[in-house]
């Protein structure tokens, strides 16, 4: 059990790479700006490439009738989500110490991937919302009001994963670094549960 709970704590104490590294990045590419306008997303706050790459999305957005992106002090799950994750690093820090000394202790490795998978999910549809309403509720007296064919108001909602062409911008968003630490940390943890299981079962 001692390989499995290694790996158990590993795979938990990645988790903490997010208090480091940004979880998410997104970026406008557009020809006036050869550069790209980035924001990298972290746990407690939102942050440019650029010092001046916030004011400059801000600016943008204000024409078309989107809201500032939000500070720290605007969301509340940039207070609770440092918890939650904190709090889960640790948790399976110590359930991966305690496998140490109990035969038993895979179980609760799967225990703790699977309660964490739910939160990660719970997670990303809460910032998906979050893009839905930051990219579709535009304030009605916008200096621009673009329409589709239709008639109807375009929505400027960011991608969750992958690219979309916004007006003459392609925004692309994917993971950050402490989100790819997040998914390996969840991998082992995930492979943790099986070794410990297969060290188990040649004990007895």
């Amino acid at each position: 059990m001692k390989l499995a709970s290694t790996i158990m704590v590993i795979g938990s104490a990645l988790l903490l790479g997010l208090f480091i590294y940004p979880l998410w990045h997104v970026e406008l590419e557009a020809p006036q700006y050869p550069r790209g306008l980035g924001m990298n997303i972290h746990l407690d706050g939102i942050v440019g490439y650029t010092k001046h790459d916030i004011r400059n999305i801000d600016g943008l957005n204000h024409y078309i009738g989107m809201k500032t992106l939000p500070k720290k002090g605007d969301m509340w799950e940039f207070t609770v989500f440092p918890l939650v994750v904190g709090g889960m690093s640790v948790l399976g820090i110590i359930i991966g110490l305690f496998g140490f000394f109990k035969r038993s202790a895979y179980k609760w490795f799967m225990a703790w991937f699977v309660l964490m998978t739910v939160l990660g999910i719970l997670g990303m549809i809460d910032f998906n919302a979050w893009m839905t309403d930051y990219g579709t509720n535009l304030d009605p007296n916008a200096i621009m009001k673009m329409t589709d064919d239709f008639g109807n108001p375009l929505s400027y909602k960011p991608p969750l994963f992958g690219s979309k062409d916004i007006l003459n911008f392609t925004a692309v968003s994917y993971p950050s670094l402490g989100g790819i630490l997040l998914g390996i940390g969840m991998a082992l943890t995930f492979i943790s549960y099986f070794v410990g299981k297969k060290l188990s079962k040649k004990s007895n």
